[in-house]
């Protein structure tokens, strides 16, 4: 489906003069305001091709309709949420679950809805169609060389895919770990995995990344391989300039201090990138901001300051993409909500009164300081993203857009009411 502009252009000229009231009242109150929407209009989140579909728990799957079934119809999709917001230019494939046997017409469709590939995802927690070998009981870490010189076979399958696609980077997660005490050996489980990403590192090609991501548990509940951000650190370490610590929000114990993760992440070139969610109890892969939207400005804090300490770009230095299930929700909608939460939370971050708040911590003004970062905070900056969406020729309303247009009923009527993702 491909969205008319006319009908964009129609839906912004009905919200037009209510969104310059905002702008102006929001250009009375922030500074810089022309710099922030030029960086808003060059900020692009990917979308992966598995939130695209319906997503669920262990206990069950509920459908909503219409859901791609096949990596053309993915990209469709990604290109209508692209025409509605113009920050989501690219698409994150996950192999073999988008295996592309057709390069040149995939790269042709993508290209038809601007579109770009971002980082293409491996999978080794799952036994794929035709594969000798399990992995039940480990990928890269298993105590069999057959099985991790497979795992390791995929990855660079999966690299030279990307490769052929356009991509320049690798996302590993793992489900490596044990159930139970005694299960494996620590040590060994560390020597063999750091073995089996020297092998895939050696296959990068020059200008690429490999973003190792962690999880503290799930499916593995005593262990996992790759727990933490200093094990992932230990590991990219090992490896080499190209090797990074990709952040997942929703991949930590309860509590932990994600900003102050990623600040010295930062400060040692080790951050490569984030997959955006939002949690309550655990790796719950809710929409991003929907319960911790404070805690998701004060992480922008910390990107924005460290990034311009590096004079790193905004755009391009770091991998962005989100990584949600919607079990209750159009996923499609689900998706346009996240974008909007994580341009408000980088549009809060560029309005910080920088200056104000070196001098307030150098001064110990700890009242001072929370100040700062409190007011940028509540102050509504979501006229400045409309304000980059319409300079982008994207809708002032994605949602609201979305759902006048009927778009759901009009994948139905495409696809059918019983269709199930690709992967899922």
């Amino acid at each position: 489906m491909i969205l008319d502009s006319n009908k964009i252009a129609a839906h912004n000229d009905g919200l037009f003069t209510s969104h310059k009231n905002k702008l102006v009242f929001s250009a009375s109150e922030i500074a810089e305001t022309e710099n922030i929407i030029k960086k808003l209009i060059d900020f692009q989140i990917a979308i992966p091709s598995w939130a695209l579909g319906t997503g669920g728990t262990r206990f069950g799957r509920f459908p909503g309709g219409g859901e791609p079934r096949s990596l053309e119809e993915k990209i469709e999709d990604v290109g209508l949420l692209h025409a509605l917001n113009k920050a989501s230019g690219a698409i994150s494939l996950h192999i073999p679950w988008d295996t592309v046997t057709d390069y040149k017409s995939i790269k042709a469709l993508a290209a038809q809805h601007d579109l770009k590939f971002d980082a293409v995802n491996s999978n080794t927690f799952q036994d794929q169609a035709n594969s000798e070998y399990s992995y039940k009981f480990g990928s890269l870490q298993n105590v069999n060389k057959a099985i991790r010189k497979q795992a390791v076979q995929h990855n660079i399958d999966v690299i030279q895919q990307g490769a052929e696609l356009g991509s320049d980077s690798l996302t590993i997660w793992l489900a490596d770990g044990s159930n139970f005490p005694g299960q494996l050996n620590f040590r060994k489980a560390y020597e063999n995995t750091l073995e089996s990403l020297q092998e895939i590192y050696e296959a990068l090609p020059s200008n690429w990344k490999l973003f190792l991501e962690y999880k503290c548990a799930e499916p593995n509940f005593y262990s996992t391989t790759v727990a933490d951000w200093g094990q992932s650190y230990s590991y990219v370490k090992k490896l080499g300039d190209k090797a990074k610590t990709l952040v997942d929000l929703g991949h930590h114990l309860p509590n932990a201090n994600i900003e102050q993760i990623v600040s010295l992440l930062l400060m040692e070139d080790k951050l490569g990138g984030f997959h955006f969610n939002d949690s309550k109890y655990g790796d719950d892969d809710l929409t991003a901001g929907a319960l911790k939207p404070y805690q998701l400005f004060l992480i922008f804090n910390e990107l924005v300051e460290g990034m311009d300490a590096r004079g790193m770009n905004h755009a391009t230095d770091l991998g962005w993409m989100i990584d949600a299930s919607h079990n209750v929700k159009d996923p499609m909608e689900d998706l346009l909500q996240s974008v909007e939460a994580i341009m408000i939370a980088y549009a809060q971050a560029l309005s910080v009164d920088r200056k104000a708040l070196e001098i307030a911590q150098n001064e110990n003004d700890v009242v001072k300081a929370q100040e700062i970062l409190q007011n940028a905070f509540r102050t509504d900056v979501r006229a400045l993203v409309a304000e980059a969406r319409l300079r982008s020729g994207a809708a002032l309303n994605p949602v609201a857009l979305y759902r006048e247009l009927a778009v759901r009923d009009a994948l139905i009527g495409e696809r059918g009411l019983k269709t199930v993702a690709t992967g899922l």
